[in-house]
């Protein structure tokens, strides 16, 4: 992992960008919207940033970039196109401690911006590190497609209801679950108005169940782009996660990231399942093709689990 990926809040932190033209244009357009306080450093500036001026967005210094400008700046952005100008103001601050981004050259960065998806208060963040921005956008393209526009409708609405969900449900795992169930109605996924979202989600407090444990049986083949959109639903659900032994590979990645995971051998697995599936979770276990497993299948019909077989 050359960069960790981290999201910034920038309101009302003091930033500095160097240079006026495009480049900057694109970036000051970005910090506005993080609502940084921008300072711009530049003998010249592009017409798009002059009408941000005449508006007010940001404090504007009509000059050639000096090291001494640095002081007391949380942030710094080079966007000239001068590569050795750009080099100076990276060592410059950095002497500081002062985080440093030099556009497009990645080398020259604390950190870098990736490509974003903007459905705000969600955010969609793509990142290659520099190595291939076409293969980003063109990831950016198709996870557009994917998600959602009434995304922004939904996490503001969810927002609003964590108080009043806390009244209803006392654990973290019982809202959680209720949460998933929410976010999986018809009703949600083509609301377009908050009134649409309180009443299905008035709804379900009156009718949702809990349906306790649950086992997943998920035979993974040899090709992860080949498991079914029902194998891969099953394993984001899931809340324990048993793989076989020496097989903590793409499989076990593709389940929920936040789920406890645990390697098992064939002759202990069962036990270990039933234990789970006693204390009320929804369990997943992983299976490859090959392995022989009429035990896991046969604890899967006793439990009413779910088999999704490989199509690998």
């Amino acid at each position: 992992m050359d960069f960790f990926p981290v999201f910034l809040k920038l309101t009302h932190k003091k930033v500095l960008v160097v240079g006026g033209g495009e480049v900057a244009c694109r970036k000051v357009d970005l910090l506005l919207k993080a609502q940084a306080n921008i300072t711009l450093v530049s003998p010249e500036l592009h017409p798009h940033l002059v009408s941000l001026l005449d508006e007010g967005k940001f404090e504007y210094l009509k000059a050639r970039y000096e090291k001494s400008l640095l002081t007391q700046f949380d942030q710094v952005w080079a966007t000239t196109d001068s590569r050795e100008l750009n080099h100076q103001v990276y060592h410059d601050a950095n002497a500081l401690k002062i985080w440093t981004n030099v556009v497009d050259d990645p080398a020259y960065c604390d950190f870098i911006t990736p490509s974003m998806i903007d459905r705000s208060p969600m955010q969609v963040a793509i990142s290659s590190g520099g190595a291939s921005p076409v293969l980003v956008r063109y990831l950016r393209e198709r996870f557009e497609t994917q998600l959602p526009q009434n995304l922004s409708l939904l996490a503001d609405y969810s927002g609003q209801q964590r108080t009043r969900i806390k009244q209803h449900y006392k654990t973290v795992d019982e809202r959680r679950k209720f949460w998933e169930t929410f976010f999986r109605l018809p009703a949600v996924e083509t609301a377009t108005t908050e009134q649409e979202l309180e009443q299905a989600f008035s709804g379900l407090l009156t009718s949702y169940q809990d349906t306790g444990a649950n086992l997943y049986l998920i035979e993974t083949g040899n090709d992860p782009e080949l498991l079914t959109l029902k194998a891969l639903r099953l394993m984001q659900q899931s809340e324990f996660v048993l793989y076989p032994d020496g097989k903590n590979d793409i499989f076990v990645d593709l389940c929920r990231r936040d789920a406890d995971r645990e390697s098992y051998e064939h002759e202990n697995v069962i036990t270990r399942a039933k234990q789970l599936l006693d204390e009320g979770m929804r369990v997943c276990i992983l299976a490859s093709k090959d392995q022989h497993r009429p035990a896991l299948k046969k604890l899967c019909v006793d439990r009413n689990g779910i088999f999704v077989p490989s199509h690998s």
